[in-house]
């Protein structure tokens, strides 16, 4: 339950907080081939500076969430953003690709701690159904990030370069800590006696509530899982259909836009329809628009417009359900919100990075990303019918 003596950080510092860590996935796709060819390496390398980004931020919100269960958030997250702005400028002066993907882990490792901290502080000062709300107005504000990143990450490597991505970074890191030391109240009281055994026990504590496995895997499929078709989306539009290279980054606007729209129907809904019919709706959305992607590529119908119908859907059902999965999974036990908050966001990533990666298998990224994102979005359905049929 939020202490009533807690002040709330206002909604703008937390997305500054919120999307420190996922701006640095979009911004730098972009720039990839002009650090290879200026790096010497070739695109498979180069991507690595995605691919192990996308790792570093699964794997440390398991260690940012119980580390602020125990030691407060705010000491935990200046920390994460100390390494994340350090990270950042290594990353600028990277003289190889070996050090700039190394550069890139740590600042992954540094910037989640945002991603996961930013969420449980809203579940430490709002009840439950006031915490969905806020959290899908988060999201709503946190989802146009990704959306300008790529025209950002595109504009600074044509007219300054690369490293200029890494300097803009560094300095956000170094604002945001900054704006967290002037306006970010303790919003978690310390832990008392705390030691590694307490904290593996709360993850085992999660990982044996078949609630929390189900929200967390249905929140991964339901959501992170639109990595498959954002991973195929350049290959589809320019390769298969004969799209222009530049209306990719305004498809990826669109679909963003869906999910930002979802996030604000999500806002509104949760109060009137509670929960339960809400994420199930949510979710039954998801499935009716991988369902028509999957039929236009196998019926033949690709176009501009069909192509980009299902996964419109698909974000709008990402946007209702990904407030709604991440409130109730953090609140399977209120002593352990940074824990739930850091598995619940690892859960995530590993969804998401494996989506993206099985989108690439075949010679058919169409077909390839609509069998994964149906099988994804029926498999966070079945998630979320079974967490929801659990007692509290």
């Amino acid at each position: 339950m939020p202490s009533p003596f807690v002040k709330r950080p206002p909604l703008w510092l937390l997305v500054l907080v919120t999307t420190s860590g996922t701006l640095g996935i979009h911004i730098f796709v972009p720039a990839l081939p002009q650090a290879a060819q200026e790096l010497g390496v070739g695109n498979g390398t180069a991507q690595l500076a995605i691919s192990l980004y996308i790792l570093g931020l699964a794997l440390g919100q398991l260690v940012y969430g119980p580390l602020s269960d125990q030691w407060g958030r705010r000491p935990v997250l200046l920390g994460g953003l100390g390494l994340y702005t350090l990270a950042g400028l290594v990353a600028a002066l990277a003289p190889d690709a070996i050090s700039l993907i190394a550069a890139r882990l740590f600042q992954a490792l540094g910037g989640c701690a945002g991603l996961a901290l930013g969420r449980a502080i809203v579940r430490d000062t709002a009840e439950t159904r006031e915490a969905a709300s806020r959290l899908a107005a988060l999201s709503m504000v946190v989802s146009v990030g990704p959306g300008i990143a790529p025209l950002i990450g595109t504009a600074l490597s044509e007219w300054v370069g690369w490293r200029s991505i890494f300097a803009l970074l560094a300095g956000l890191g170094a604002v945001t800590m900054a704006l967290v030391l002037w306006r970010l109240p303790e919003t978690r009281a310390r832990g008392h006696g705390r030691g590694a055994a307490a904290l593996i026990s709360d993850y085992a504590g999660l990982l044996r509530s078949p609630r929390f496995l189900g929200f967390a895997i249905g929140g991964g499929c339901a959501t992170t899982s639109w990595y498959a078709f954002l991973a195929a989306l350049p290959f589809i539009l320019v390769q298969q259909l004969g799209r222009p290279v530049h209306e990719v980054g305004f498809c990826y606007i669109l679909l963003v836009g869906g999910t930002a729209f979802g996030n604000l129907m999500a806002n509104r809904m949760v109060a009137r329809f509670g929960f339960r019919p809400l994420i199930l709706g949510a979710s039954a959305t998801g499935v009716l628009g991988a369902l028509f992607y999957l039929a236009v590529v196998l019926g033949g119908w690709m176009s501009l417009t069909t192509v980009l119908i299902g996964p419109l859907l698909f974000t709008l059902g990402i946007g209702l359900a990904s407030p709604l999965a991440l409130t109730q999974a953090v609140s399977v036990n209120p002593q352990v919100i940074g824990s739930a908050s850091g598995l619940y966001g690892c859960s995530q990533m590993a969804v998401g990075a494996l989506c993206a990666s099985l989108a690439g298998v075949g010679d058919d990224p169409a077909l390839a990303s609509a069998v994964v994102l149906f099988g994804a979005a029926m498999i966070g359905f079945c998630a979320f019918a079974l967490a929801l049929r659990r007692p509290r």
